[in-house]
């Protein structure tokens, strides 16, 4: 154990809360499992998902170990075939899709022979920011040309999102938004950002009105989806979504300030999601507030930890990587605690690390990987300063423990250095 953990490179304290937070993990989703547990086979033995999730949780950390190994700007190269790969990908899961416990599951695909699903859209995302930071951070001798970018940037961003969007709204709105973030920090031009969000608004409503007009076909199946949620979510009319909302509200009441206690939730038993979707309304239950604190501490601890890797990134393409593939990870969770609590309407957004799940785990890990080469170069970069600096003080004191058994030598001889160097000769013909 030892030796694996100083094979570990990188940012630790980033090693460290992500530890955390999977450790973390264990207990809620043994717990929460339970009703799934009493759906698959009937007796609510939760051991078999425990037993799932650690297994998921170990490969993500074996991804993490293998990917921070890679160095970060191998990515630039990878992501050039890695975004077409994904198009198709992307294109497979709209047309094929798969169904998971008897209900259609159109962001999912399942991997032939081994029988696990994968959520491509968690790829995609992963894709899509590499490349935009790509971009951003290429060298250039004029400003960016509108024109040109249109073509070299936002036609891939809006061909990923329209495959998203039509299965998932949620993640497509993410996506777009950490986009334009990022393009921001980036120093894009703020004017073209302005059209960019206008027209991307405009495209999402010639959408809806499409699938208002063809509720029927299954490309707009999910168009009623969204707006019933919506105007469920502002008028409070009663609905699936809400009574998942109301049992999430009633479990973060039960919890109070210290909570029911490990294993002791009672809404875990009602709600569809608890290991999952709603799986932060379960923590609170059962460890009460001062748990929900916790537990967004470390999140916000880990953006504090991103924002400072970010700086002390030297290239513009590893800064721009930590903040593409970071934040979205730390808003991804601010909005899964949002729904919890009801300020957001439900969005299926997972809790990275703690929900139940294996593509949502994994992809997470991949840009934590990420990340951490991203510090470990830095890192590295250090440590060879460091080695120089011992080298050369080592250097010094051989040159200057040489020059002092030399001057020990002549002095031996009668004479001094200043003399030897005046008059060379002396040591030939003495005095």
């Amino acid at each position: 154990m030892k030796d694996l953990i100083k094979n570990l490179k990188g940012d630790r304290v980033i090693w460290s809360f992500v530890a955390l937070l999977a450790l973390f993990s264990f207990m809620p989703v043994f717990s929460a499992s339970s009703n799934l547990a009493y759906l698959g086979h009937g007796t609510g033995n939760t051991l078999s998902y425990l037993l799932k999730h650690f297994a998921h949780i170990c490969i993500g950390f074996l991804i993490i170990f293998f990917v921070h190994r890679v160095p970060y700007h191998y990515f630039r190269a990878i992501v050039k075939i890695g975004l077409p790969v994904v198009w198709v990908l992307l294109a497979y899961t709209l047309i094929k899709g798969t169904v998971i416990a008897g209900a259609n599951a159109s962001r999912w695909i399942q991997i032939p022979f081994v029988g696990i699903t994968f959520q491509t859209s968690t790829l995609a995302s992963l894709m899509l920011f590499i490349f935009v930071a790509r971009y951003l951070s290429k060298t250039r001798e004029e400003a960016i040309d509108f024109k040109e970018s249109l073509k070299e940037l936002w036609a891939p961003v809006f061909i990923t999102l329209i495959f998203i969007l039509p299965a998932n709204f949620s993640t497509t709105a993410l996506i777009f938004a950490m986009v334009i973030m990022l393009v921001f920090i980036g120093k894009y031009p703020i004017k073209y950002i302005g059209f960019i969000i206008g027209a991307g608004i405009v495209a999402l409503t010639f959408f809806i009105l499409i699938g208002k007009a063809f509720p029927d076909s299954r490309f707009f199946s999910r168009v009623g989806t969204w707006s019933s949620r919506i105007e469920n979510y502002t008028t409070d009319k009663p609905d699936e979504d809400d009574y998942q909302i109301e049992k999430a509200k009633i479990a973060i009441a039960s919890g109070k300030l210290y909570g029911l206690g490990p294993g002791k939730s009672v809404q875990k038993n009602f709600l569809p999601q608890s290991s999952s979707d709603f799986i932060f309304a379960i923590i609170v239950e059962e460890y009460g507030l001062v748990g929900g604190f916790l537990v967004l501490g470390l999140y916000l601890l880990l953006l504090f930890r991103f924002v400072i890797a970010a700086h002390k990134a030297t290239t513009l393409f590893g800064k721009l990587l930590v903040v593409g593939l970071g934040f979205p990870m730390i808003f991804q969770a601010m909005i899964n605690m949002a729904v919890a609590v009801e300020l957001l309407p439900v969005t299926g957004q997972t809790l990275p690390l703690i929900s139940s799940g294996g593509s949502s785990i994994w992809m997470t890990c991949f840009a934590l990987g990420i990340i951490i080469s991203v510090t470990k170069k830095e890192e590295e970069i250090v440590q060879e300063q460091q080695s120089a600096a011992k080298r050369e003080e080592a250097l010094q004191k051989i040159i200057d423990r040489e020059l002092a058994a030399e001057s020990e030598a002549d002095l031996d001889e009668g004479y001094s250095i200043e003399e030897k160097t005046a008059n060379p000769m002396k040591a030939v013909f003495g005095k």
